[in-house]
């Protein structure tokens, strides 16, 4: 290539200028604070289907309870009646379920035992 065919040279350019700095972050809740017992519901209600489940079921309908009134009469100074309600129904749902769940065993054999009854079978095999 001959020197006296080539481009111009480009002109150098200035650097960019650096981005302005990110406004702060606005805060995490800057609403009203969430009721402390409405979360233990909500916690006590999932243990009470999983770890405890008559022990976090009972909780978890106790501190529901608890944790609405709180609500209440914070006159709208807390938050959490959704996480009560949930944590009253996790609760609530165990309970009944176990409790049909034992009625329908003592029902099964219970009646096991009056057909068997009826039939003249002993209980000696």
């Amino acid at each position: 290539m001959d020197p006296q065919n080539l481009p111009p040279p480009a002109p150098v350019s200035e650097p960019a200028p650096a981005p302005a700095p990110a406004p702060p972050a606005a805060p995490a809740n800057p609403g009203r604070p969430t009721s402390n017992l409405a979360i233990f519901s909500l916690v006590s209600g999932l243990l009470g289907w999983t770890l405890l489940p008559w022990l976090g079921s009972l909780a978890a309908v106790v501190l529901g309870h608890m944790a609405r009134a709180e609500i209440r009469r914070s006159n709208g100074g807390l938050d959490g009646d959704g996480l009560a309600i949930a944590g009253l129904v996790l609760g609530w749902a165990m309970i009944v379920i176990s409790l049909l769940t034992i009625l329908a065993v003592v029902l099964f054999f219970g009646g096991l035992a009056v057909l068997l009854g009826f039939l003249g079978v002993s209980g000696n095999l």
